[in-house]
């Protein structure tokens, strides 16, 4: 059935790997992670951790993610941010060698514990809590943890992982307590930058790198576009043009009545919606790129289509292929006419949509 949908997500892999490419040049000396949770930011965990070949390692949220990971990718290190929360999860964690995230006092305790009675498995990380107050361990509690693990780790350096709440703004305050912070670990083997971090380049002192939404094309730092950081979309979505009619003056288009023709308006119905993943929510006048242009999104987004005005682009007819995000329309740019982030747009796409490996052709 996929096969005769309209809906497409196609992904550059080459675009990916042009992403990390640069990931690996702003990271210099220092080991690159690339983050490939919630199925690769929605592009697919599979074909993107086997285009990854330059990666030093990954990072997933959670132990599932790790363990598909894992068959995938044999052998590089997969670290495991969320950690592991019971006897069976570290069980499976060490069976698979998975690196996992310790980030509160309790979850120290259960994995020193389930070293004693199973073997300790690969070597953790310890997350501080620099300010953002969303997960990790405190200075005293780090240092706790630190003179826990040293004998059962002797002679090896635990890596301190910290996550920064503010680096697409890394003039704010808060950034610069972070990062103040982190420094006070000189000494340490410490993963600090994400993609905004990386981008930024005022932190140099890490020893690992941990780059997301960057390797999708995203750009992350606060007024930049990604072309200007020289990042490439991985992902194009694309559909077709279902039907076009020709809407009178005064009469209304979709749900709710929500838009009116202003004008004798020629509308164009687009297969694809928020069953698909595209919000519900997008606004009136949202951009969709067809083969003559822009388009403004008109009326509410419905499960399985949305409408588009294209008066004023007479060549755009039915059957014609249009872009909702990717290769010529920022994912960002949609993002911020919604109000959110390209990140949550990537994610919540549907798995109604085909993925499809590949540049898209515009043939």
């Amino acid at each position: 059935m996929a096969a005769h949908r309209y809906a497409r997500a196609y992904i550059d892999l080459a675009a990916f790997q042009a992403n990390l490419a640069l990931a690996k040049t702003c990271a210099g000396p220092r080991a690159v992670y690339a983050v490939v949770k919630a199925d690769a930011y929605g592009h697919g965990m599979a074909p993107v951790a086997g285009a990854a070949t330059a990666a030093d390692g990954f990072c997933v949220a959670d132990l599932d993610e790790g363990l598909a990971l894992r068959a995938i990718v044999p052998e590089r290190p997969i670290v495991v941010l969320q950690g592991a929360h019971d006897r069976d999860g570290f069980a499976a964690a060490r069976a698979a060698g998975l690196t996992l995230v310790l980030h509160h006092a309790e979850q120290v305790q259960r994995f020193l514990a389930e070293a004693k009675a199973g073997g300790s498995g690969a070597l953790p990380w310890l997350e501080l809590d620099t300010g953002m107050h969303r997960l990790g361990l405190g200075n005293a509690a780090l240092s706790e943890a630190q003179r826990a693990l040293e004998p059962i780790f002797s002679g090896k350096s635990i890596t301190v992982m910290t996550h920064f709440a503010r680096a697409d703004t890394p003039t704010s305050a808060l950034h610069e307590v972070q990062s103040t912070r982190l420094a006070a670990l000189a000494g340490l083997r410490r993963s600090a930058c994400n993609s905004a971090a990386l981008l930024a380049g005022a932190i140099q002192d890490d020893h690992i790198v941990r780059p997301g939404i960057m390797l999708y094309g995203g750009a992350s730092l606060a007024g930049a576009t990604p072309a200007a950081l020289g990042l490439q979309a991985v992902m194009t979505l694309t559909s077709r043009i279902l039907a076009v009619r020709t809407v009178p003056e005064g009469e209304s288009v979709g749900y709710g009545a929500a838009w009116t023709a202003r004008r004798i308006s020629r509308i164009a119905t687009v297969a694809l919606g928020y069953g698909d993943g595209y919000p519900r929510t997008m606004p009136p006048g949202s951009p969709v790129l067809t083969s003559a242009g822009r388009a403004p999104l008109v009326g509410r987004v419905s499960m399985d289509s949305l409408a588009i005005d294209i008066t004023d682009l007479p060549g755009v007819t039915v059957g014609q292929e249009v872009v909702l995000w990717g290769e010529g329309l920022p994912v960002d740019e949609l993002a911020e006419a919604q109000g959110t982030i390209g990140y949550e747009l990537l994610t919540r796409l549907g798995p109604r949509v085909p993925r499809v490996l590949g540049r898209r052709s515009r043939g």
